[in-house]
């Protein structure tokens, strides 16, 4: 009788190569793997395949294909939607605090301002786009002699003091601000003023220049300096046609829209906003400009019941300017306007108030609306009030705004200029 036969005894395996993750190491599925390999910066929490990242804040994780292949290293923000931003796509790149790899970033970024802007570059723009530019979740502005940091995630901190010395070292402000913005999980932190964090206390007002124009700036203010360097291009195109027309600048804000008009020879500007105190800062561009506050007329309210008005007394204009907000809480009960769900009617009411011919410069810049969806509105709003637009200009960011083209949100800005006909 042979004896019974030994089972053969189970030797572990060792893991295949790739296939194994270490800590501080996380798997992604195959399309998050794409998108980044393609230039997108941000990982979504959900995006994590299921598994909680251990790691505290601001700590530099590695992140896998599928097959374990390396696709990225980025830093971890546990409090924040976006878990892991990318700092780079390269294995031996050494991206942690100190190595020098955000301050050459940073220096690389002004040497493209200064190539593609020239001598005569505005006194206020984007000096880095971090998303973009190897530091996600800050930006970088210059307004004259002060720059102003923005940082919209706890996670790049780390980084701060050597973004602080590049910027020092490159630019030579009379002093930096810094702006934190940093959201949590659970919703909008309230905003909070800027504080210095390098060289002087900056003044009550900075003033900058843009073609000609002088506006007054607060560089600690919580919600915004009081001017959008990112939508140069769309004033360039509206002064260019401004002169000898008459001009309603609607959301006018501070008045850049306003000035840059009136400088270029509008025969009548008038500027609609909910704010008293953005009208007062308007009237004080205005003087800084060398014009006459009393030649802009300043009406106080909702746009949308505005144009209605306006619409009655059959008052027209040859230039209508629509820079809504995003989202904005409306007077009265209940009211509120947002950019997804109000566009169609606004663009409508706003084109409505145009004489035949006219032109409606309409700017949005929310990122989830695509450049498409803003045009369907603009031709939905157009077909509820019985007239039709040409679209016959586009405008974008501008250079010193740079966007990863694997980065579709970054490109958020759509500025558009259409004929009533």
């Amino acid at each position: 009788m042979n004896p019974p036969k030994r089972r053969a005894s189970r030797i572990p395996r060792p893991p295949m190569p790739g296939l194994f993750v270490r800590a501080g190491a996380y798997r992604l599925p195959d399309d998050v793997s794409r998108r980044l390999r393609g230039g997108h910066p941000w990982v979504f929490r959900e995006a994590m395949a299921g598994r909680a990242i251990s790691e505290t804040t601001g700590a530099v994780v590695d992140l896998m294909a599928g097959n374990g292949a390396f696709v990225a290293r980025g830093y971890v923000d546990r409090d924040h939607s976006v878990a892991v931003r990318v700092l780079s796509r390269d294995p031996a790149e050494p991206v942690h605090p100190g190595a020098g790899t955000i301050a050459r970033r940073f220096q690389r970024a002004v040497q493209l301002r200064w190539l593609l802007l020239g001598p005569d570059r505005p006194t206020t723009l984007r000096l880095f786009a971090g998303e973009s530019e190897g530091l996600p979740g800050v930006t970088v502005d210059r307004y004259a002699d002060f720059a102003v940091v923005q940082w919209y995630s706890a996670g790049a901190l780390p980084w701060r003091e050597e973004l602080l010395d590049a910027i020092t070292e490159a630019i030579h402000p009379r002093g930096i601000y810094e702006q934190k913005r940093l959201r949590p999980l659970g919703g909008q932190a309230p905003a909070e003023p800027a504080t210095r964090a390098r060289g002087e206390e900056a003044p009550l007002e900075v003033v900058v220049d843009e073609a000609g124009c002088r506006f007054a700036v607060d560089v600690t203010a919580p919600l915004g300096v009081g001017f959008f360097p990112d939508l140069r291009l769309g004033r360039d195109s509206v002064a260019r046609r401004a002169a000898e027309r008459r001009v309603l600048n609607l959301f006018s804000y501070t008045g850049a829209f306003s000035v840059r008009a009136a400088r270029a020879g509008a025969t009548e500007v008038v500027a609609v906003d909910t704010s008293a105190k953005a009208h007062a800062r308007a009237r004080r561009n205005y003087e800084l400009s060398g014009l006459d506050p009393a030649r802009m007329e300043q009406v106080t309210g909702e746009a949308s019941k505005l144009l209605e008005r306006f619409l009655s007394r059959k008052r027209r204009f040859d230039i209508v300017i629509c820079d809504p907000p995003t989202f904005a809480h409306g007077q009265g009960p209940g009211r509120s306007f947002s950019a997804a769900s109000d566009l169609a009617e606004l663009a409508g009411a706003a084109g409505a108030v145009l004489e035949p011919g006219g032109l409606l410069a309409f700017a949005s810049n929310a990122a989830k609306l695509s450049a498409s969806e803003v045009d369907r509105a603009l031709a939905e709003g157009a077909a509820l009030r019985g007239f039709e637009l040409r679209v016959i200009e586009r405008q974008g960011l501008p250079p010193d705004f740079p966007v990863q083209p694997g980065f579709p949100e970054g490109n958020y800005l759509k500025f558009v200029l259409a004929v009533r006909v």
